[in-house]
């Protein structure tokens, strides 16, 4: 049987609340309009105050690719320095690949991979003085460092898993201090 297509708007689902199953006022969304689209939020009224935000994700392998790393035997080179300096990378270039971020002048990134059981936990902290958050910028910054670790062992690896991707805590703004429940 077909379905027929949901006459809903798309800022009418985009509101569905994913966590909790409850429903979010369009209007609540900054990056939409009165009339349900994109929009750029306008920022240059918000007074500029110090932010800094903790995302956090996990490149998960195998343990054969773990002792290769560990060894320094990774034929491309050391694919945790190379994954720290894309995730710097990344961060400062955010704008360029989240369509509606700001460009931010971060006046600090730090890219950490430590080793935990079966792959690598990678944590980056960002800071700017700003009418906007850094979230983005450590999220694309996690983002880009799993990646960068898969590109280095992919000839050794194709089953790596990079996951759990998520804003840990941030400061500054009007919302004030944000950190996630443990």
């Amino acid at each position: 049987m077909k379905h027929a297509p949901s006459r809903t708007s798309a800022a009418t689902r985009a509101a569905t609340s994913p966590r909790g199953g409850g429903r979010v006022s369009a209007s609540a969304l900054s990056h939409l309009d009165g009339r349900g689209r994109v929009r750029m939020v306008d920022v240059s009224d918000k007074p500029s105050t110090a932010r800094e935000a903790v995302a956090r994700g996990f490149v998960q392998l195998a343990p054969a690719t773990i002792r290769l790393i560990r060894s320094g035997a990774i034929a491309k080179g050391d694919p945790l320095q190379a994954a720290r300096l894309a995730g710097i990378m990344a961060a400062k270039k955010t704008s360029e690949i989240i369509p509606l971020c700001h460009p931010l002048a971060l006046s600090h990134c730090d890219v950490q991979i430590v080793p935990k059981r079966g792959g690598y936990e990678i944590e980056a902290r960002t800071r700017t003085t700003g009418p906007t958050g850094v979230e983005m910028e450590a999220l694309t910054a996690v983002a880009a460092a799993g990646l960068t670790i898969y590109d280095m062992v992919k000839a050794v690896d194709r089953a790596v898993v990079i996951g759990d991707i998520r804003l840990m805590e941030k400061r500054g703004g009007r919302s004030g201090a944000w950190r996630r429940a443990r």
